[in-house]
Parts: C-alpha cells; sequence; structure tokens
C-alpha cells in the first residue's frame, strides 16, 4: 500500500486529480445502479419488460455513443467533455430517483449513458497524455480507484437504500455535481491532436477505421472482455448454483476477491510483468491466465447448503472463489499493457477516438459473448453437463491469446511513431 501511495504521489496534480475522480465516477454510479431494477419493480411497480427496456437503454446509449464521446474529446479537449458528462449524470441520476413515468426513465436511463460515452475515453486519454509515453503503462497500473469504486460504491448504496432510494439517487447526483464544480477549478485544459484532414469529424473517422492494426487489435481483445464481464454472469450463477440460499451473499464475496486483487496487487503485477516481458506478450500470458482461470471450476465439489459442515463449505466454494481471483489477476496483467497498446497503435493522435471505437468493439462483443454464454449454459443445464460452460470459456481465452500473439508475431503491433500533443491552458 505505502508503495501505490507513492507512486500515486509522484504524478502531477492533473493525473492525481484523474486517478481520484476515475474512483468518484465509479463510486456514484455503482452506489445506485445495482439497485435501480429493484426500485423499478417493487418500488414503482414495473413490468418486467419495462425494467429491461430502461436498463437496456442506458448499455446500448452508452457502447453506441463511445465514438461520438471519444470524437468530441479530440475535438473540444478533455475537460469540457469530461464536464458535460459529469452534468448529465447529475441531471440523469436525479431523474431516476425522482420520477415514476417510463418515458421519463427512459430519457433519464439514455442520459446517464450518454454521459458514460463522454468522460470515459476522455480520461482515459487524458491520463495517457499526462502520465507521458515513459509512464504510461505505470500510470494505468496506478490507476486502482477504478475498481474501488466498483468496490466501496455498492456497500454505499446498501447503507443509504435503507433510508429511501431517492437518496441512494440524490447522493450519486450530488458526487457527480461537486466532480464537476472540482474539475472546473482544477482540471487543466488540454487537447490532443485532432486530424489535420479538412474533411472534420468524418475525416478522423476514416482515420481511424484505415488503422489496420488497430482495427485487428480491438477484434482479438473481444474474448478477454467477455470473460472478465463473466464476474457478472456465470460466476454469479455457479455461485447460486453451488450455495443455494446464500448465492447473493457469495456473489457480494466474489466481487470483494476481485476487487481486494485489483486494488492490492496491480501495481506489483505490472511492475513484475514489465521487467520482464514486452507488452505485447504480458497481454497474451494475461488473457491466457483469465481463461484457465474457468478450469478450477471443472472439480466437482458438491453444493455448500446451510446444512453442510465447515469444511464442505469451504471445498465446494473454494473453485468458485480461485476462478474469480485468477481472473482478477489475468486482468491486471492485461489492462495496463492493453491501453498503453491502444495508444501505441494510435501513435499518440486522435487517441480519445481511438478508444471510443475500441469501447464501442469491446461493448458489442461483450453483448454478443453473454448471449453465447448464456446460450452454452442452457445447453449444459439441459445436457446435464455443468462443465460445458467452463470449457467454452477457457477456449475463448485460449483463442483470444492466440489472435494477440499471431499479431505480435507479425509486427501488427509494433508501435507507431508518436506525435506530440498540444496543452491548451495551464
Amino acid at each position: 500500500m505505502k508503495s501505490l501511495v507513492a507512486r500515486f504521489r509522484s504524478y502531477n496534480r492533473c493525473v492525481r486529480l484523474l486517478m481520484v475522480q476515475q474512483f468518484t465516477i465509479n463510486t456514484a454510479f455503482y452506489m445506485l445502479m445495482p439497485y435501480l431494477a429493484v426500485h423499478l419493480t417493487d418500488g414503482l411497480g414495473m413490468a418486467a419488460w419495462a425494467v429491461g427496456l430502461v436498463l437496456g437503454v442506458r448499455n446500448l446509449t452508452q457502447q453506441g455513443m463511445f465514438l461520438i464521446g471519444g470524437t468530441l474529446a479530440d475535438r473540444l479537449g478533455y475537460k469540457p467533455v469530461i464536464m458535460a458528462g459529469c452534468v448529465l449524470r447529475t441531471v440523469g441520476f436525479g431523474v431516476l430517483g425522482f420520477s415514476d413515468s417510463l418515458p421519463a426513465l427512459l430519457a433519464a436511463s439514455a442520459t446517464t449513458g450518454f454521459a458514460g460515452a463522454l468522460f470515459n475515453p476522455a480520461v482515459r486519454a487524458y491520463l495517457a497524455q499526462e502520465a507521458g509515453e515513459e509512464r504510461r503503462v505505470e500510470a494505468f497500473a496506478v490507476n486502482v480507484f477504478y475498481q474501488a469504486g466498483m468496490f466501496v460504491g455498492p456497500l454505499v448504496g446498501l447503507a443509504l437504500l435503507a433510508a429511501d432510494f431517492r437518496l441512494v439517487c440524490s447522493a450519486a447526483a450530488t458526487l457527480f455535481l461537486a466532480l464537476t464544480a472540482v474539475q472546473l477549478r482544477m482540471l487543466p485544459d488540454r487537447k490532443g491532436i485532432a486530424s489535420a484532414e479538412p474533411g472534420g469529424v468524418l475525416a478522423d473517422w476514416r482515420t481511424v477505421m484505415r488503422n489496420r492494426p488497430f482495427l485487428l487489435f480491438s477484434a482479438a481483445m473481444i474474448g478477454s472482455y467477455v470473460l472478465s464481464f463473466q464476474v457478472y454472469l456465470a460466476l454469479p450463477l455457479q455461485a447460486h448454483r453451488v450455495a443455494p440460499g446464500d448465492g447473493d451473499a457469495v456473489t457480494t464475496a466474489l466481487f470483494a476477491v476481485s476487487a481486494a486483487v485489483a486494488v492490492t496487487g496491480q501495481v506489483k503485477v505490472t511492475a513484475w510483468a514489465r521487467a520482464r516481458w514486452s507488452s505485447q506478450r504480458a497481454i497474451v500470458y494475461g488473457i491466457s491466465l483469465m481463461g484457465g482461470a474457468f478450469l478450477p471450476l471443472l472439480i466437482d465439489s458438491g453444493t455448500a447448503t446451510q446444512g453442510t459442515d465447515l469444511v464442505g463449505r469451504i471445498m465446494a466454494l473454494a473453485p468458485l472463489f480461485a476462478a474469480v481471483a485468477l481472473l482478477g489477476l489475468g486482468t491486471a496483467v492485461v489492462y495496463p499493457f492493453e491501453m498503453d497498446t491502444v495508444v501505441s497503435l494510435a501513435g499518440g493522435r486522435l487517441v480519445a477516438t481511438h478508444y471510443g471505437l475500441y469501447n464501442t468493439v469491446s461493448g458489442l462483443g461483450i453483448t454478443l459473448g453473454n448471449l453465447a454464454t448464456g446460450a452454452v449454459w442452457d445447453a449444459a443445464d439441459r445436457s446435464d453437463n455443468p462443465q460445458l460452460t467452463w470449457w467454452a470459456l477457457a477456449a475463448t481465452g485460449g483463442l483470444c491469446a492466440a489472435c494477440v500473439g499471431l499479431l505480435a508475431r507479425t509486427g501488427r503491433l509494433a508501435a507507431r511513431r508518436e506525435l506530440g500533443l498540444t496543452a491548451v491552458g495551464s
């Protein structure tokens, strides 16, 4: 922990502010979103299809608008786009808490989604620029605040939920409003290099779309996002399977383990990997570990019912917790080098736009991957062969790692010459 604090303090005020900002964003988001579905069904009495529509609109808007958000960040500068996203989240969360009509809730859901599409690519590009080429990987590793916010947010939301859901929304909106005020006062103006071509936004998009190595890398990495998302899908389903009656508690513990691995190990894991491997090899090995994380679940250790003794419960849950720990470790290996590779393949040009398209591709990949995972899960249940799901996910990791390795061996992941970045203001 002392090493993490020391590294955090070694960065300039702007980088530190961006890191703390990410913690605040995730804390506010995750203190509300995990409980929104229950509020809509139990609190407002909405039908399941309407709840699914509200939640789906947010995800679709965010994933579909990432490219727009990244383009605006490159064109207008990072600060105003980040601030705009925070303002929209403030408004959206407020409406979610104090409205009971479906049209208003859909509008609020779309607003919160577009907000994320605005500030996510901008924050990543801003952090990469401020950290500099030599310290980018380290900066993404030090930025464990993302995972910390995911861990703290639900706990704060659960505590406030005991009073009223509107209090949860008000608190989350207040955090985003306060963050906007801090950004206005303390966040310097920065702007990356936009396209030099005269065609404006369309020229920017053509530049990114012609970046074949980047597009191939984006496609190859889809599998890693499908695997990391299983902490929200397959692993909670497995928790309810092996611990009937205690599935929610076990799922909460899984999130805690995942966050703990990231918060406590990210910096050390990145430093260890960087001293031994190239960025490309670290990504390949990390994805391989992510795929291998599902192999312990091939062990049938029984179920952990309330009547099971302590040893039996530990044996039943051990493969599940081993899987989530290994998945978190593999993700920790991949993430900083992955983010750095995007900047390298962009050549330091239109970085936010590249991040925006990268997020869109990964988001669509997660959606399709979840459909496929769900289909495999159902097929495994029907055939009474639960191992099928874990073999499929392990194979996904192997295929993804092989694709990235092939791109590296053929030289397609070699860094492009990076251009200088302009700074506006102070």
